[in-house]
């Protein structure tokens, strides 16, 4: 296991520190931070919030919520009261930040340390916090601040958030959060890629029949359904985490691990990908929302049902082939599918390569499938390289293939830290390499704008699809096609 390095003193302000965000995922990732010693000296984490009449009964709800968010045995007392120690809270408005007086007497005295502000809100606050910050002269040479997707419903909104955010902070004070770009997995794609010697000359045209990219949720929209009706799929998870995901399968290979050079590489695809306007959207394009049905043997509301039996438009299941115009990538499709209530949760890469060009097993030739390399990265992340191979036995030359099986979990014996926790460990350390900049926000929302606008000049409606089922059947017509199937498929 690599060393973990402590992380310098630091003031963690959580605005929105009693919502679902930093009770679910952010406490309990400093939690295991401060269980692993990269917590150090006086750190504090400062919660902001509304809800909690005082610490005593925000302790509470904390210690509950990492009873409940945890897997058996990570809790244990004695760490609790020591990272309990460090968790200070502060009743306020984020909208009345002349009233913010309680927060600038806490974070008095301590402007040398590292100070940031992790805006878990609704994206219509973080101009309004970022100039409370600023007007209350909360914002030191060593700030940081970090935005929670989504940013914006379009271009136009995400440009306006950003000016204003921008008028208070630096762009490299800045920090827009993209989860999946902290998973283990999405981070071994970048070694898989570039430290090994193997995979380069094939990763391209020529080699490469296409790539799948799949991030399947089980679950549905629950608590979320007024704020996800007014979004959909597409601006919720293709807008952000798959067009990531694009963005480093698809690029060149940086100069550096330096922040820039990556994200430069990672703009240059944004700005390669070919638009996808009305006269194609029909053909490259699904939307879907799903009906009642069952998942793990138990019923499940369709999303209707949730919105309280209102006819909705607002696609729950989007699939996409989208194209690169680049010379490495010519004429090698690119297929994403993103979905609430799927069969099952499940995110993975697939690199289809392409038929071998000669079999010499005519017999036998529905036997031999192009090799398949799969990364995983929920829910047991790891790597699997599919190839063909003999079947043991006299009997004849029978051929299968098998897979070369990589878990990460299992290979390397320990627990895998939550993709929050590697997040806001670079934040504090001031490192921007797994954050969006600025243009990649933009390139990747005026791509998506112009599938949006084509949505509406085609009036494409939506597919109704099971609950439980891996989506409406104009999915898998998107593939079929082009005379190829989504992994998994059943």
């Amino acid at each position: 296991m690599a060393k973990l390095l402590p992380v310098d003193e630091f003031d963690l302000i959580i605005f929105g520190g009693t919502g679902d965000l930093a009770m679910r995922k952010l406490l309990p990732s400093l939690y295991h931070r401060d269980c692993d010693g990269q917590i150090t000296g006086d750190s504090r984490i400062i919660a902001v919030g509304r809800s909690a009449p005082d610490r005593d009964a925000y302790l509470k709800l904390v210690k509950t919520s990492l009873q409940s968010n945890m897997a058996s045995g990570d809790f244990v007392d004695k760490q609790w009261r020591k990272f309990s120690n460090r968790i200070e809270y502060v009743k306020a408005d984020a909208m009345a930040s002349d009233k913010w007086g309680a927060l600038v007497n806490t974070l008095k005295g301590h402007e040398a340390r590292t100070r940031a502000a992790y805006l878990a809100t609704a994206p219509s606050l973080f101009g309004t916090i970022a100039k409370g910050l600023q007007q209350n002269d909360l914002i030191t040479d060593n700030s940081r601040i970090v935005l929670e997707k989504p940013l914006g419903r379009d271009l136009a909104s995400a440009s306006a958030i950003n000016n204003e955010v921008g008028k208070c902070f630096a762009e490299n004070q800045i920090y827009r959060i993209d989860h999946y770009l902290g998973k283990e997995t999405v981070q071994n794609l970048l070694a898989l890629r570039f430290a090994n010697s193997l995979f380069e000359p094939l990763w391209r045209r020529g080699a490469v029949d296409h790539v799948q990219i799949t991030v399947a949720e089980d679950l549905g929209v629950g608590g979320r359904i007024d704020f996800y009706d007014n979004v959909g799929a597409l601006r919720d998870m293709v807008q952000n985490h798959l067009l990531q995901l694009v963005c480093l399968t698809a690029m060149e290979s940086p100069s550096s691990l330096h922040h820039d050079a990556v994200r430069d590489e990672k703009i240059k695809v944004l700005r390669a990908l070919r638009p996808i306007d009305a006269d194609v959207v029909r053909s490259n394009t699904v939307r879907g929302q799903y009906s009642a049905g069952a998942i793990k043997g138990e019923t499940v509301p369709g999303y209707d049902d949730e919105l309280g039996d209102v006819k909705s438009s607002t696609e729950t299941f989007v699939a996409l082939k989208l194209e690169i115009d680049n010379w490495r990538w010519s004429n090698v499709p690119f297929y994403l599918r993103t979905g609430k209530r799927l069969k099952e949760k499940h995110s993975e890469i697939v690199v289809q390569f392409q038929d071998v060009p000669h079999s010499i097993f005519p017999e036998q030739e529905f036997n031999v499938v192009p090799n398949r390399l799969t990364i995983r990265l929920q829910p047991d992340e790891g790597v699997q390289l599919s190839l063909m191979a003999k079947e043991p036995g006299p009997g004849g030359f029978e051929l299968r293939p098998v897979a070369l099986d990589l878990s990460f979990e299992e290979a390397f014996g320990l627990r895998y830290p939550d993709a929050y926790e590697r997040l806001l460990v670079a934040v504090l350390r001031g490192n921007p390499a797994l954050f969006m900049r600025r243009d990649e926000v933009d390139a990747a929302w005026q791509w998506v704008d112009s599938i949006i606008a084509a949505w509406q000049t085609s009036k494409q409606k939506v597919e109704s699809y099971v609950a439980g089922s891996w989506g409406p059947s104009g999915s898998s017509l998107l593939l079929d096609r082009d005379g190829r199937t989504w992994q998994p498929d059943t």
